[in-house]
C-alpha cells in the first residue's frame, strides 16, 4: 500500500469518527427540537417527523401560566451572578498570582479546599441564616448575594491564566508610574479576556441549570421559581403532553447554545489557556 493511499484511508477513519462521535452528541438535541414540534397523539408513537409541524407549541409553552417568569427569573440569576463572580474574582486572582505575601500559598490552599466541600454540606447552616436570621427565603437574594464574595473555581481558573501572562508587562507599566489599579484595568484585563470568557461562561451555565439552590431557597414561592426547578412542575402536570414537554425544554437550553456558540472561539482559547503554567 502506497503512503497516499494509507494517508487517504487514515483520513477517512479520523473524519468518520469524529462525524460518528458528533452525530452521538447532536441527535438527542435533534429528538427534542423534532418532538416539541408534533401533536400530543404523535408524540407518543414512534414517528420521528413531526407532520404536521406544530409551531404554535412552543407559543403554548412559554404562555403557560409561571413559565415566562421562570425564565426571567433564571435570566436575573444568571447574568446577576456571572457578573457578580466575575467582579469580585478578579481581584483576589490577580493579588494571588501576583502579590508576594506571607500565607499567599496557604490562602491559595484554602481556595483549592473550598472547591472540594459539597454545598450540601453547609446548606442547612446557610439556610437557617437566610431563613430564619435574614428572612430571604422565597427570594433569589441567597442564590445570588453570596457570589458577590467570589468563587473559589473562578479564582482558581483566572490565577491559573494570570500566571502565563510575561510579568514584563506589569513591570513595564509600572515603570511609566502605573499602579495596580491601572496595571490591573488597563494591562492584565485585556489580556484575560479568554479566560474571563471562560469564567464567565462556566457560571452563567451554572447559574442558569442549578437546580440544588433554586429547590432549597426558592420552592415555597413559585413567583421566583428558575427553570430548572419550574420545569419539573411543568412536566408533573403535563406527563402525557411530551411535545410540550420537550418545547419546554426546547425553550430552557436554547439561550445557553446560543450564547456557547457566540462565546465559542474565546471560550476554547481560555480554557486552553488557564492550564498551561500551574
Amino acid at each position: 500500500m502506497s503512503p497516499q493511499v494509507k494517508a487517504r484511508l487514515e483520513w477517512v477513519a479520523v473524519h468518520s469518527f469524529a462525524v460518528a462521535c458528533a452525530l452521538l452528541f447532536v441527535l438527542p438535541f435533534v429528538f427534542v427540537a423534532l418532538t416539541a414540534l408534533m401533536t400530543d397523539e404523535q408524540s407518543l408513537t414512534t414517528d420521528y417527523w413531526p407532520n404536521p409541524f406544530q409551531w404554535h407549541n412552543l407559543a403554548d409553552t412559554w404562555h403557560t401560566p409561571g413559565f415566562s417568569i421562570w425564565w426571567r427569573n433564571t435570566l436575573v440569576y444568571a447574568v446577576a451572578g456571572t457578573a457578580l463572580t466575575l467582579i469580585s474574582s478578579i481581584p483576589v486572582a490577580y493579588a494571588l498570582a501576583r502579590f508576594r505575601f506571607r500565607g499567599r500559598n496557604l490562602a491559595m490552599m484554602m481556595v483549592i479546599a473550598t472547591m472540594m466541600l459539597p454545598p450540601q454540606v453547609v446548606i442547612i447552616p446557610m439556610y437557617l441564616v437566610w431563613a430564619k436570621q435574614l428572612h430571604l427565603s422565597g427570594t433569589l437574594w441567597p442564590l445570588i448575594v453570596p457570589l458577590a464574595f467570589g468563587d473559589a473555581y473562578s479564582i482558581f481558573l483566572l490565577r491559573q491564566f494570570l500566571l502565563t501572562v510575561p510579568r514584563e508587562y506589569v513591570e513595564a507599566a509600572k515603570v511609566d508610574g502605573a499602579g495596580e489599579l491601572q496595571v490591573l484595568f488597563r494591562v492584565v484585563l485585556p489580556m484575560m479576556r479568554p479566560a474571563i470568557a471562560a469564567v464567565g461562561l462556566f457560571q452563567f451555565f451554572y447559574c442558569w441549570n442549578d437546580y440544588f439552590g433554586p429547590q432549597i431557597y426558592t420552592s415555597e414561592n413559585p413567583g421566583a421559581w428558575t427553570l430548572s426547578y419550574g420545569l419539573q412542575t411543568f412536566k408533573s402536570a403535563h406527563h402525557t403532553n411530551w411535545n410540550l414537554t420537550m418545547a419546554a425544554t426546547l425553550i430552557a437550553m436554547a439561550p445557553v447554545v446560543v450564547v456557547f456558540f457566540l462565546a465559542q472561539r474565546a471560550f476554547i482559547e481560555g480554557v486552553t489557556m488557564t492550564g498551561v503554567k500551574g
